[in-house]
């Protein structure tokens, strides 16, 4: 046979309740933090706040390291010859003679191919973790492509000032 007669309280509200425990009223009690309350906000580190997306943001974030990455792809496998790069480029600057710094071309090709690729994997790296806590983010992939290019732009100056053909023309223009 099951009791069907209410519990203790069944039918009673809240604030009736709160009243029979002799509790003031609900909308009578100001919060006040318990010590317990107060102590555990002292110790807790705040979660980092994520702010709302920005559709435009992150379009144009992935598009310039999706740019960025096609760009590294063809100007690694430039680098990668660079004294046939160079040969070009004198050859369109108007430059007579031949490249042939050889040595040094491979050499420092190679290590702007290097700083090329782990350049732009820096930048999509920090530019996926700022889209993921939507921080703004579009400028990321613009400065880390003009850092990269300052550094690879100096390797390959090492082996265009060694040339001969090269600092000929260069002297040459300081001359007139």
């Amino acid at each position: 046979m099951i009791d069907e007669r209410p519990q203790y309280g069944e039918y009673a509200t809240p604030e009736e309740q709160r009243r029979l425990a002799g509790l003031p009223p609900m909308d009578a009690v100001d919060e006040v933090p318990t010590a317990e309350s107060a102590a555990s906000q002292e110790t807790s580190t705040p979660a980092p706040t994520v702010t709302a997306p920005r559709r435009w943001d992150r379009i144009l974030t992935i598009a310039l390291v999706a740019y960025g990455l096609v760009s590294v792809i063809i100007n690694t496998v430039a680098y990668l010859d660079l004294s046939s790069m160079m040969n070009d480029s004198m050859e369109i600057i108007g430059i007579e003679g031949d490249f042939t710094n050889f040595a040094q071309a491979k050499v420092w090709g190679t290590i702007a191919a290097f700083v090329l690729v782990v350049g732009w994997m820096l930048t999509a790296w920090l530019s996926f973790k700022r889209l993921r806590t939507g921080k703004l983010t579009w400028w990321v992939p613009l400065v880390g492509a003009a850092v990269t290019m300052i550094i690879v732009s100096l390797c390959i100056a090492v082996p265009m000032m060694g040339d001969p053909a090269f600092m000929s023309y260069v002297d040459g223009m300081a001359g007139r």
